[in-house]
């Protein structure tokens, strides 16, 4: 995308990918956003703010629990997400087997003539809601679980791969 960004950013510009291979060496970035009309990654941050007896506020940030619903997720044969999502539905897969890594990626970045923009590498769990649609058809949503910490880097959209900043 080498046009220049100005003015207020297009909802596109900000790019959602997860692998799905799922933990193997070999990563397949896949970006989300067909058939969504809308998609945020809700921060939920852990806050607490108290008034003790003296009439005193205290506020205390603990951090945040990153995350997401992917609604509606159209399946489509030959797609690698829908593949995983699928058999992690068939075999009831828990725990790590729905681990894997999600990528922001800065797409209104200047400079972007490269093709390579900042990103944003995190684990995430990806937990499937429900399967099953109405008359549109078949469908697997899913939320995304963020966890342990975020990795600055750059995303190269010819190779989909990440790349930490350092290192």
């Amino acid at each position: 995308m080498p046009e220049e960004i100005v003015g207020k950013i297009a909802r596109k510009y900000m790019a959602h990918y997860l692998d799905a291979s799922f933990g193997s060496t070999s990563k397949n970035y896949v970006r989300l956003g067909k058939d969504l009309e809308e998609y945020s990654v809700d921060l939920n941050p852990d806050v607490n703010v108290f008034k003790n007896i003296i009439g005193e506020t205290s506020f205390t940030h603990n951090g945040y629990q990153r995350g997401g619903a992917v609604a509606p997720f159209y399946c489509e044969m030959g797609d690698p997400l829908f593949e995983k999502l699928q058999e992690i539905v068939d075999t009831e897969v828990q725990d790590d087997g729905l681990k894997t890594t999600a990528v922001e990626v800065h797409l209104w970045d200047a400079g972007s003539t490269t093709g390579t923009y900042t990103a944003y590498c995190q684990d995430v769990y990806v937990v499937p809601d429900s399967y099953g649609g109405d008359t549109s058809g078949y469908q697997i949503p899913f939320s995304v679980y963020h966890v342990g910490p975020r990795t600055v880097g750059t995303f190269t959209l010819s190779t989909k791969t990440f790349a930490p900043t350092n290192g």
